[in-house]
């Protein structure tokens, strides 16, 4: 089985390759709503070709079994699905499209919770035992607490929070307030800035691990019961090092689910 799974948040769209046996090759663009699956493959194709320490330079799309894909862009998944019936000539897994997660959803409105969310739960259940807390850092920070089941691989998504991402705050910062530039992120050595931008730069980033901190905490304790903490997405590894309240770093959580979800469609 060769699977092409793609993860599609608001900013950046993961591409990764598995072999049937491990992860082979994983790549990143930019996420454009309005990107067609002609333009998918071509891009594709010349990843292919160059290759890479796991990948054969000889892989191209007919080799591919399947596609599964997860996304939070609804206006993008017609043109991905067309990657995958033109290009791969298969019919895709679409999350939350008649695919059975095999995770119970305990909310009130579970259409509510989003397709990453619930892949994220499944791909960390995986892998980590008891109950969970899962900080998803991207365009929109997500707290999301999972329950574990008596087995491993089982378990129920019981809600969470939504913040705005740290890269949303500094864009809004420049946007609103007109001297203000537009700034990098970075982690500032010292919490008192000398000049703008050290200062924008320290507000955000130490500001965002106090809203971590605090979040965690209060959910810690409205939970009580142990959990671990499960850093994941795009700048996670952004705080690394600068907070306690992260137990774990894993970059994997999504494309791990992706696999479970596929496997357990597929019966692979």
């Amino acid at each position: 089985m060769m699977l092409l799974a793609i993860e599609q948040g608001n900013t950046n769209t993961l591409f990764a390759v598995h072999d049937g046996t491990e992860w082979i090759a994983q790549w990143r663009t930019a996420t454009d709503a309005m990107r067609t699956a002609d333009e998918y493959a071509v891009w594709l194709h010349q990843l292919f070709e160059m290759g890479g320490a796991k990948l054969s330079s000889g892989l191209s799309m007919k080799d591919l079994d399947g596609c599964i894909i997860s996304s939070v862009v609804p206006q993008s998944i017609f043109n991905l699905r067309n990657l995958a019936r033109r290009y791969i000539h298969v019919e895709p897994l679409v999350i939350g499209e008649n695919v059975n997660l095999g995770i119970e959803v305990r909310i009130p409105k579970p259409s509510e919770a989003g397709a990453d969310r619930l892949v994220n739960a499944i791909g960390a259940l995986q892998v980590y035992e008891g109950d969970l807390l899962l900080i998803d850092s991207g365009t929109a920070t997500t707290f999301d607490v999972v329950s574990g089941g008596a087995e491993r691989g089982q378990g129920a998504f019981e809600g969470g929070l939504i913040a705005p991402g740290i890269n949303l705050s500094l864009q809004a910062l420049h946007e609103a307030a007109a001297k203000l530039p537009r700034i990098a992120i970075q982690r500032p050595e010292v919490v008192i800035g000398r000049d703008t931008v050290t200062s924008m730069q320290s507000g955000v980033f130490w500001g965002y691990i106090a809203l971590i901190e605090g979040l965690v905490d209060r959910i810690k304790a409205e939970w009580g019961k142990p959990m671990t903490v499960v850093g994941t997405g795009g700048v996670a590894s952004l705080f690394e090092g600068s907070t306690e309240s992260i137990d774990r770093f894993d970059p994997d959580l999504t494309i791990r689910g992706l696999l479970e979800i596929w496997r357990r469609n597929t019966h692979l």
